[in-house]
């Protein structure tokens, strides 16, 4: 009961519910705190089932009457619990690294928990999946939801870039997500306690920076190659948007790359404030300076999203791919080709 227990509580298993700090019975409103508690938890759980198996040895040793052969101890790198970091992470590692990647990791979870509720699949509001069946929508999630405190996103595409060019972008979707979970008044201690697991040596990491340059990844290595967000991305990565597979639907590609062209939009009316900023009389040197620099750096994004649209993203939006879930990963994300952010590996024999 205990393993079943540690293995239901991440989203891989089938009878997940709900991320541990949202079941959390603790009333403090900080992340810390739940934390600390969430973590005191494992630790009490992780001693129980190391006494459970140090008892087991104690029977059979005496059955065998082998007391002067083997000893009941089990070290804490032999309970394989995933909340016990002694066992889920290899090698030589101090007390101050296990806790470091535990708490990290833990805000990982939290992470790919939101995102989750911003797709739709989770629900602040409801136990366990909510959408996971091929095509559904936000209209079926609201049939079983009615008042969701977190309303998913309405057309299953969610922009994942470097600034808030969008409303409904990843960034300010989980700052929201945030706010709703755990309320405004201690909304920037709680985000500075997850960027500061995120980063290294005592540096946060911004969260913008965290999806732009590490979720992706992570889900990947969370789902084993078989993820069930997708991202589209530009050959340099400088347009991404990221939907949810399971409410993937024939038109999703139209969808994504009409959000392709608002920021191709959005990027050429900045290209021509800064080129206004470059040949006007009021602006300083180091002020027409770094705008000639950010033109600079604009034409090339906008050479790569021209590019991407002519030779990749439109074809695929005209032909109106559909997918079958029941054809798995591998098979489907090979039928959106070069429009997809490429998975190192999935190509390969399944074990």
């Amino acid at each position: 009961s205990l393993a079943k227990e540690d293995w239901d509580s991440y989203e891989q298993s089938l009878r997940f519910k709900a991320h541990p700090f949202v079941e959390s019975k603790c009333a403090e409103p900080t992340l810390s705190k739940k934390y600390l508690e969430l973590r005191n938890y494992w630790t009490e759980k992780t001693k129980e089932l190391q006494c459970f198996e140090e008892k087991n040895n104690c029977i059979f040793i005496d059955a065998y009457g082998l007391q002067d052969e083997l000893t009941p101890d089990v070290p804490l790198a032999e309970i394989t619990l995933t909340c016990n970091p002694h066992y889920r992470y290899s090698g030589d590692k101090s007390e101050q690294e296990l806790e470091d990647l535990l708490r990290g990791d833990t805000m990982r979870e939290f992470i790919s928990y939101a995102v989750g509720c911003m797709f739709g699949r989770f629900s602040l509001d409801k136990p366990g999946l909510i959408l996971a069946n091929q095509g559904e929508t936000l209209e079926d999630y609201l049939r079983q939801v009615p008042e969701p405190r977190f309303t998913p996103d309405a057309d299953n595409v969610i922009p994942l870039l470097d600034g808030d060019w969008f409303p409904d972008d990843i960034t300010g979707r989980f700052r929201e997500f945030l706010r709703v979970t755990f309320g405004d008044e201690h909304y920037e201690e709680n985000l500075h306690f997850i960027e500061t697991a995120l980063g290294k040596k005592g540096k946060p990491l911004p969260i913008r920076d965290f999806f732009l340059k590490d979720f992706y990844t992570d889900h990947v290595k969370r789902y084993k190659k078989r993820p069930i967000y997708w991202l589209f991305s530009s050959p340099k990565g400088s347009f991404n948007a990221l939907i949810y597979l399971h409410r993937y639907r024939p038109d999703t590609a139209s969808i994504v790359l009409q959000y392709l062209r608002d920021f191709r939009s959005k990027l050429v009316s900045e290209r021509d404030h800064q080129t206004q900023v470059s040949i006007s009389t009021s602006a300083s040197q180091g002020e027409k300076t770094k705008a000639l620099k950010r033109i600079e750096e604009l034409k090339k994004i906008l050479v790569e999203l021209d590019d991407y649209e002519r030779d990749t993203l439109y074809p695929l939006a005209t032909n109106q791919v559909a997918l079958d879930l029941d054809d798995g990963v591998k098979v489907n994300y090979a039928k959106l080709g070069a429009a997809l952010k490429k998975i190192p590996g999935l190509d390969a024999a399944d074990e």
